[in-house]
């Protein structure tokens, strides 16, 4: 086991290195300035088409709302609760300002994804829309370009398992065991139960779910963040000024508790908010391919939307509540004091945000985040499941559905009892290998979409038809 840990912690290095890095904040820039930052500027039209989006406007499995929803079901994770916290702790405050630097041209790559994925989906033989990565290169790109796809298909039926199901399960299973003495196989049986009654279900029924579930578990996270914050009201700007300075400065770590380079707040920083919001990995497209759209834009539109909750909101109200309350401070001190040489598991990051809330809001702080985690992670799995299906049924055809539900279904136990630290390094490494394919096929697809971009508000929408999202 120590060797696979090694071999895998030695790619990791590699993919995550600065090409990665350079590549996936490169990508989304080139998109930002090609629409001329019109994800930013038009964030209120976003919003706009969401609530409208409520309603089916064309061909399709589900609404642009549940589309959205179901993206964000599986965004929505232990990366805004425990992979923020890795990412401070071991990057310092300034990580959180290199993720708030990866969603803002995150922005333009979820919003290029959607249109690439609208525009290029197709029905398979069960008659329901599919689309993503795999599809827009395969249909935009042309034959030479076909095994992009495939890798692209072959990584990310892989990657589900770390990043959709693996480190969900087992993130539920430890905070649950940790603050109500759950057993970890009891919540993986659980888990499993729950799991089936949705995905045996396909698209519909995960949209549906997700469509209810989600908003409820992001405002009401998002309140009590607000909470914290407010009771910390005189440390906020501290707080601030700390991610804002140590994003450009060493951090000193109280000591060196996790390195004091800023290339730590830039690399962790970066990971985790890709970890957390998936812009560039190529997996929300997947969703939103099936949704019920008048064309590409308007969906792109409704799905850049996705980046901006999960990051610039949620992740950032975890960030600054760590920060501002003196848990990230006690945890430092606490990590200096006990002489760890491990480094920072990532269910020391639910820790971390536990104790956040657990000082600010005394008795009821820490079960809330163990609450939040556990039906985020729930989500996430529904909507990871979606994801790996899709890649698989791209490489074996609708056939294999059925068995690769199970297998997702069986897989929930073995991974809510396994080694998270392992599950979540390999997680890591997974996403970066996916997202490599999906960021090429964005850059050569560019002129597409900025062609369909400029048509779409240059006739105020009316370019777009129902019918032609669909090749």
């Amino acid at each position: 086991m120590e060797a696979l840990n090694s071999a895998v912690g030695w790619l990791n290095g590699i993919v995550w290195g600065v090409p990665m890095l350079v590549m996936i904040l490169g990508v989304g820039f080139f998109l930002q300035v090609g629409l001329k930052f019109m994800p930013i500027l038009k964030i209120g039209t976003g919003f706009s088409l969401l609530f409208k989006g409520r309603e089916s406007q064309g061909e399709g499995q589900i609404s642009p709302f549940n589309a959205l929803m179901t993206s964000l079901s599986a965004t929505i994770g232990t990366g805004n609760i425990a992979g923020v916290a890795t990412a401070v702790f071991l990057g310092g405050p300034g990580a959180l300002f290199w993720m708030w630097m990866t969603a803002l041209v995150g922005m333009a790559t979820k919003y290029a994804e959607a249109v690439c994925a609208v525009k290029y989906r197709e029905k398979d033989e069960l008659g329901n829309f599919v689309g993503g990565p795999m599809y827009y290169i395969k249909n935009g790109l042309g034959a030479k370009w076909a095994w992009l796809g495939v890798a692209f298909a072959l990584f990310g039926s892989v990657a589900a398992f770390g990043i959709g199901n693996g480190v969900q399960a087992n993130g539920v299973a430890q905070v649950l065991e940790t603050n109500f003495g759950v057993n970890t196989s009891v919540t993986g049986v659980i888990l499993m139960v729950l799991t089936a009654a949705v995905i045996l279900g396909g698209i519909t029924r995960i949209g549906a779910v997700a469509g209810k579930l989600v908003p409820f578990m992001a405002i009401a996270y998002i309140i009590a963040g607000l909470l914290v914050l407010l009771l910390n009201a005189g440390a906020i700007g501290n707080a601030i000024s700390q991610v804002f300075t140590y994003a450009f400065t060493p951090w000193a770590a109280k000591g060196g508790a996790a390195g004091a380079a800023v290339w730590l707040a830039i690399r962790f920083g970066v990971a985790r908010g890709v970890f957390s919001n998936e812009a560039g990995l190529g997996s929300a497209p997947i969703a939103h391919a099936a949704a019920e759209t008048k064309g590409p834009v308007n969906q792109g539109l409704i799905a850049m939307l996705g980046t901006f909750i999960d990051t610039i909101i949620v992740c950032s109200i975890t960030g600054l509540a760590i920060i501002a309350s003196g848990a990230l401070d006690a945890s430092v001190a606490d990590f200096l004091a006990n002489g760890e040489t491990e480094g920072f598991k990532a269910i020391s990051g639910a820790a971390l945000t536990s104790l956040a809330f657990e000082t600010t809001l005394p008795g009821i702080g820490g079960s809330l985040i163990a609450v939040a985690l556990s039906i985020f992670a729930f989500t996430t799995i529904l909507g990871w499941s979606f994801y790996g299906e899709k890649c698989v049924e791209f490489l074996l055809g609708v056939k294999s559905l059925i068995p690769y539900r199970v297998l997702w279904i069986v897989m929930i136990y073995f991974g809510a009892t396994a080694d998270l630290g392992f599950i979540w390094l390999l997680a890591d490494t997974l996403n970066a290998m996916m997202a490599i394919p999906n960021l090429i096929a964005l850059a050569l697809l560019s002129p597409i979409v900025f062609k369909l971009t400029k048509q779409f508000f240059a006739t105020g929408g009316k370019s777009e038809e129902a019918g032609t999202a669909a090749e």
